[in-house]
């Protein structure tokens, strides 16, 4: 039974700073904890939904770039794929950044930061612009995929392990959305004959909503300031890049057809920008919509399990756009890509989920119990997502590339997405080795030794 909660409770809002936070703790949970915690959620997701509205604004904004601005499809290609390389590649800096500067604090400067690629876009967004003048001023767009690392890192600290699945994936999938919302905002535009710059013009303003009601809504946890030693410790953990190897099969797929849907429909369909833009937010709506739903089912049958089926969901819908790409099939192929996204976003709720677990599991392993168990999870968890978040964005640039050169070489997709099938078989058999099978094989290691902790991740 839990202690009576020592923690006082947060402190005034005008503080900011929370001097001691035990979500673990049922009756700090049930008097104050929830609350705080709900309420940091609610301005986080707007944050990070913000954020990858801008880190996607490319994927929307090369559909309104026709002939007269010349670039190739190639060209487009290489432009999103190296969007998604930055937003990829700052997330390991915005990790660190909760640490350096707290929750509350950072979700102000990086939410604001994302007036610089917005208001650059805004500038050079014509014909007669060149194609590095474009390249560059995309590569800003990608701070806005740092805003996820920072913000799922945050969000982990403020819930108790048997809540985490479901903010997790809630404070995920809030975030994602901003990837079909900056779509449908674009297509309502497109339809109306407005140019690029409205739908700039209509962002800037957002921005600077999201960055103020942070600076008035949120909260810094003052134990996960200055411990910027756990991702250290974090990457030194075995378990972080095989996660990682797994995020890039979820998350990879879910940003990287984000950007690529809409030019793969016009590419190897021959749909209009419109007839495109009709389409490519189904597929990010719905997988953003469930990502929690993976994050509660994981929850409550383990999220190694989810992750397990889910890669054999998405190894099967692969397969059928395969064919479907053979045939020249859109409506086939139209109906496959969206369960493939609905796929990869139940993907990202349950991976996300098994991240906390697995580092508890190994805090009761080596024989910590309640709150030092409890912290030791928090502590590399939330180092480790930033990391894990990173390398599974870079899936995104792999699959943009990979697109490139399947219409370079065979001027369809289909030579992308065999690769694709064959990664997923890969992550299915790596959940399966790392995950599940050890379970049996521990479990006849306890019978003959029950002295040493055995660890498994079955349930995590």
């Amino acid at each position: 039974m839990t202690a009576p909660s020592t923690a006082p409770a947060p402190p005034s809002r005008g503080s900011r700073w929370i001097q001691q936070w035990d979500p673990e703790d049922e009756t700090f949970w049930k008097e104050t904890g929830e609350k705080v915690a709900k309420r940091n959620l609610l301005f986080s997701v707007l944050s990070e939904h913000i954020g990858f509205s801008i880190w996607t604004l490319w994927s929307v904004l090369v559909l309104f770039m026709g002939p007269e601005y010349g670039l190739t499809p190639a060209d487009k290609f290489m432009l999103t794929s190296m969007v998604t390389l930055v937003g990829a590649v700052v997330r390991v800096p915005y990790t660190f950044a909760v640490a350096i500067f707290g929750g509350r604090n950072w979700t102000i400067i990086s939410a604001s930061l994302l007036l610089v690629p917005t208001v650059a876009a805004f500038a050079v967004m014509k014909p007669g612009t060149s194609f590095n003048t474009f390249l560059v001023v995309g590569l800003l767009a990608g701070i806005g995929g740092g805003n996820f690392a920072s913000s799922m890192t945050n969000i982990n600290a403020f819930f108790p392990l048997r809540k985490k699945g479901w903010a997790l994936g809630l404070n995920a999938g809030g975030g994602n959305i901003g990837v079909p919302v900056i779509q449908l905002v674009a297509l309502a535009i497109i339809g109306a004959s407005g140019g690029p710059r409205v739908l700039l013009g209509i962002y800037i303003p957002l921005i600077l909503v999201a960055a103020v009601l942070a600076a008035l809504f949120m909260d810094n946890i003052e134990n996960v300031k200055n411990d910027t030693g756990a991702a250290k410790d974090a990457a030194k953990d075995g378990h972080t890049w095989i996660m990682s190897f797994l995020y890039i099969g979820t998350f990879g797929s879910f940003i990287g057809y984000s950007f690529a849907f809409g030019q793969v429909l016009q590419n190897q369909f021959g749909r209009t920008p419109l007839e495109a833009a009709y389409v490519t937010f189904i597929g990010p709506l719905l997988g953003s919509l469930i990502r929690p739903v993976g994050g509660a089912l994981a929850d409550k049958y383990g999220g190694a399990k989810i992750t397990l089926w889910n890669y054999v969901g998405m190894g099967a819908a692969t397969a059928v756009l395969i064919a479907a790409s053979m045939q020249k099939s859109l409506g086939l192929f139209t109906v496959a890509f969206v369960v493939l996204f609905v796929l990869s976003g139940l993907g990202n709720g349950s991976t996300f989920k098994m991240i906390p677990g697995i580092f508890h599991t190994k805090a009761l392993g080596k024989g910590l119990e309640g709150e030092a168990a409890a912290a030791y999870g928090r502590r590399l968890s939330g180092a480790s997502m930033g990391l894990i978040g990173a390398v599974g964005a870079l899936g995104g640039v792999g699959i943009n590339l990979a697109f490139r050169q399947s219409f370079l070489s065979y001027g369809s997709g289909t030579g992308a997405f065999v690769a694709f099938l064959v990664y997923y078989a890969v992550c299915f058999a790596v959940t399966w080795a790392v995950y599940l099978r050890r379970t049996a094989a521990q479990g006849q290691a306890a019978t003959a030794s029950e002295a040493k902790p055995q660890l498994s991740y079955a349930e995590v």
